[in-house]
This record gives C-alpha cells, sequence and structure tokens, in this order.
C-alpha cells in the first residue's frame, strides 16, 4: 500500500484492514474506494481515474454487446485474479441476479490493469496495484464480499435531467434508488432483486424470486432519520425505485 494512502486512512480513522466499497462511475471516468471508519460508517478513502471502458452509457445486455456493466455486484475473495493477462483483475459478477431475471449475458467482466476493454474497467497497471491491494486487505481483515456499484455517471439532478430522455433513465432511476441508500446511511444497503427489479435494505428476512412478484408491503420507505435512530448502526428502511426499468423478453 502507498504511503499517501495509508495516511489518508489514518486521518480517517480506518484500520487498515477495514471493510471497503466500490463504485464506479463511467461519464467520469472514476472509480472510488470507500472504507469503514472506526465509528462505523463508509466514507471516501480514494478515486482513481479509469483509464478505458468500453461500449457506452448503458446496461450490459449481452455476451458481445462490449458494455460495461451497470448495476450492484458482490466480489469474494474467488473473483481475486493475481495471475491476470492484465497485471491483477478481479471479477465483477456479472450477470447477478436482476441481470439474470432479464436472461443478460457476458462472462469475465473485469476490473483490471492495463488499458483496454472489451466490457471491463481498465484501471492501468498502477491503479488496480492499489485497488487489488485494498481489496485483499479487506478480505484478509475478514469481509466476505465487496459490493461494487457501478453507474453510469454521477446520480446527481443534474446528470439526470441531461439525460432524461435516454431510453436507459427508468434504469437509471433504479439505480439512483441504491445510490442514496447507501450516501444517506454510510452502510452498503443489502440488495435483493423481485419483480425483475432491485430493492434495497429489505426489512423482511426472505429469499425473493428475481422474476416473481415482491411482497405487497414493499412500497414502505421509513423515513430515514427514525430508521436509523431506531436500529442505531443498521440499516434498516426499504428503498425502491419508483420508476422501475423492466425489460421486455
Amino acid at each position: 500500500m502507498r504511503t499517501p494512502t495509508l495516511r489518508q486512512m489514518e486521518i480517517l480513522n480506518m484500520d487498515r484492514a477495514a471493510p471497503v466499497l466500490i463504485r464506479t462511475y463511467k461519464e467520469e471516468h472514476t472509480l472510488e474506494v470507500w472504507k469503514q471508519d472506526r465509528a462505523g460508517k463508509f466514507a471516501l478513502l480514494k478515486s482513481y481515474p479509469i483509464c478505458k471502458y468500453s461500449g457506452k452509457l448503458g446496461p450490459k445486455i449481452a455476451q458481445g454487446d462490449y458494455q460495461a456493466p451497470e448495476g450492484f455486484y458482490d466480489i469474494t475473495p474467488d473473483q481475486m485474479n493475481p495471475q491476470s493477462s492484465e497485471y491483477l483483475s478481479f471479477n465483477i459478477g456479472f450477470p447477478n441476479a436482476f441481470d439474470q431475471s432479464l436472461g443478460r449475458t457476458g462472462s469475465f467482466l473485469m476490473v483490471h490493469g492495463g488499458c483496454r476493454s472489451v466490457g471491463c474497467y481498465a484501471m492501468t497497471d498502477y491503479g488496480i496495484e492499489e485497488i487489488y491491494g485494498l481489496v485483499y486487505e479487506a478480505f484478509q481483515g475478514g469481509q466476505a464480499k465487496i459490493q461494487l456499484q457501478a453507474f453510469p455517471f454521477r446520480m446527481t439532478t443534474a446528470n439526470f435531467v441531461r439525460h432524461e430522455q435516454d431510453p436507459n433513465a427508468s434504469f437509471w432511476q433504479m439505480l439512483k434508488t441504491g445510490s442514496d441508500a447507501f450516501l444517506e446511511t454510510g452502510y452498503p444497503p443489502t440488495v435483493a432483486v423481485c419483480d425483475q427489479r432491485y430493492v434495497f435494505n429489505l426489512l423482511m428476512n426472505t429469499n425473493l424470486d428475481p422474476s416473481g412478484p415482491c411482497p405487497p408491503d414493499i412500497n414502505v420507505i421509513p423515513n430515514v432519520a427514525t430508521a436509523i435512530a431506531a436500529q442505531p448502526g443498521q440499516p434498516s428502511m426499504v428503498y425502491q425505485a419508483t420508476d422501475p426499468f423492466v425489460q421486455k423478453k
């Protein structure tokens, strides 16, 4: 780990092996590593330039479309590849349950070194070396899985106004719901899929059918401040997109 990054951890009151979370933004060509501080909240540790991603704004739909994925993904230790042909890499986890419910296909979608992409996020060797190290040390510290939130752009009102005519606007609004859940609470949202849409921080502890109907009371969205006060340190509110994107098969 590079010395400036270690110093930043000290400034932000973070343990070196504390959990991390990754956020990517295509339009801004930026990958962020967020890390849990000693108070339990996640804060931005460092931003890295994305050297190259292939395709355009919008989700990956099918094998061979050269699109880099957008959505909420999990990275586990077995997705790490220290012997990558692109120096170092880890698999994003595409397709996830949401992608599979829509019949989306693709494989070996990575964050890796170098500066070429066929559906991946290429960070250069210099960039991936530190990112890979942060992910690896979080796993060594006991984190079971790392959430990667992949967005087309920063989820701001101004950006949504610029892209309001895009056919992916409703899908992006669903992603914004998860982004807002994270930023408002400081905790990675729990992610589930039902009715071919993401739902976040679901109150009920049950396995949902990604293609089946959502529970009838899932639209209840408690006040964020009240929910946090009721269960300190535990994200407990339900978020879902108000205008969910459903792709017709």
